[in-house]
């Protein structure tokens, strides 16, 4: 299980007393979640009003720092491509695996500063995620354009022979080049009509050369073969071919045009391998920024709502469950036992009512704070 329940309850006489009981009703006899504490420092509470309307914003960074979290996440996934496998062992907080840092969670005092006040630490990372989401965006749109590029080319160098570049396929010798009146046309057959060409090629048109026709190449569908034939004849010779069903293709032997091709090829392949390794570092290093932002900012939220229901001074615990899958309701009725006291109007709370600061929604009132933190950020299963 990838999901943590993120709660808070005031400290009974003391704190380790309300994490002793919590431990007691969930893992005692019944195995319901692994838990452990969750190490929340002495932050600056500042006033009434600014902890409510901080509560909001909160909210709304939360939702916008996971976002870019997913993002950053899943850009790595198809950056990876073929290695999908090897997109969770990228995917780390502070060099170790997310379950490991969220479990073993400590502020970190040099990036927000708790002298700060809480506005000043909320700013902070909201600047530090809209870098990274703008960065992102800047870096993905530079790799996905180089990338599609590539994928056109090489799409025009695969796929049938009636639509793919034909310049890795052909010789120069394959061709009466620099003749006033002689043409090589290149004529895809397919493999069902291979006798019909050998026996009416010369008669499609009046000045075909006769025994001219010579296989260059087929695929699983067709054959193409080169055809010489005079000048004056283009004409009625691709009318009569398109009535048999001889599709001719128009090419032009020209050698400068299909190097300046393949050398566009190798310097966009060369490119692309050029900025893959950068940016798998910088997608590494910046997924680690963002979800440690994200997981301070649940500590904020935390900290924050539980100043607001359970009053000042501060003091209470926040604990991190891990639930096990198979008794999560049978968690939640533990929770709620546990704590019921703490709100009388909990089991018959309004949903509609906007209470500022409270964040109220009827999947997510307890009468004990919570929070959810999910570590699957991907859309596939790894």
């Amino acid at each position: 299980m990838t999901e943590f329940w993120l709660i808070s309850a005031p400290g009974e006489k003391t704190c380790q007393q309300t994490w002793d009981k919590l431990m007691v009703a969930t893992t005692r006899t019944n195995n319901l979640s692994t838990n452990n504490k969750f190490n929340i420092p002495d932050l600056k509470v500042g006033t009434l009003d600014v902890l409510v309307g901080l509560s909001d914003e909160l909210a709304k960074l939360d939702t916008f720092v996971e976002s870019v979290v997913k993002k950053v996440a899943q850009y790595m996934a198809d950056v990876l491509e073929d290695s999908r496998d090897k997109v969770q062992e990228n995917l780390l907080a502070n060099g170790v695996d997310l379950v490991t840092y969220v479990t073993r969670f400590q502020w970190d005092m040099a990036k927000y500063p708790i002298k700060q006040s809480l506005k000043n630490i909320s700013e902070i990372i909201s600047k530090q995620v809209t870098q990274i989401d703008n960065d992102l965006k800047a870096r993905a749109s530079a790799y996905n354009n180089l990338k599609g590029n590539l994928q056109n080319l090489e799409r025009k160098n695969a796929g049938s022979l009636l639509t793919r570049s034909l310049a890795d396929i052909v010789k120069k010798e394959d061709f009466v080049l620099d003749s006033e009146y002689l043409i090589t046309m290149l004529v895809v057959v397919p493999k069902t009509s291979y006798a019909d060409w050998q026996k009416t090629y010369e008669t499609l048109a009046e000045m075909v050369v006769p025994r001219s026709t010579k296989l260059l190449f087929e695929d699983n569908d067709s054959g193409l073969f080169s055809v010489t034939l005079f000048r004056k004849a283009i004409d009625d010779f691709k009318h009569k071919a398109r009535e048999n069903k001889f599709t001719v293709r128009d090419f032009q032997y020209n050698e400068e045009e299909m190097k300046a091709d393949k050398e566009e090829m190798t310097r966009l392949s060369t490119d692309k391998k050029k900025q893959f390794g950068p940016l798998v570092r910088w997608l590494k290093v910046n997924f680690s920024e963002a979800f440690i932002a994200w997981i301070h900012i649940k500590a904020l939220r935390v900290f924050v709502e539980s100043v607001l229901r359970y009053g000042l001074p501060v003091n209470f615990q926040a604990m991190l469950l891990q639930p096990n899958k198979k008794n999560m309701k049978k968690l939640r009725e533990v929770l709620y036992d546990l704590y019921k006291h703490l709100d009388s109007s909990a089991a018959i709370i309004d949903a509609s009512m906007d209470i500022p600061g409270l964040n109220l929604s009827q999947q997510e009132y307890y009468p004990y704070v919570y929070y959810k933190i999910d570590c699957n950020l991907l859309d596939f299963k790894v």
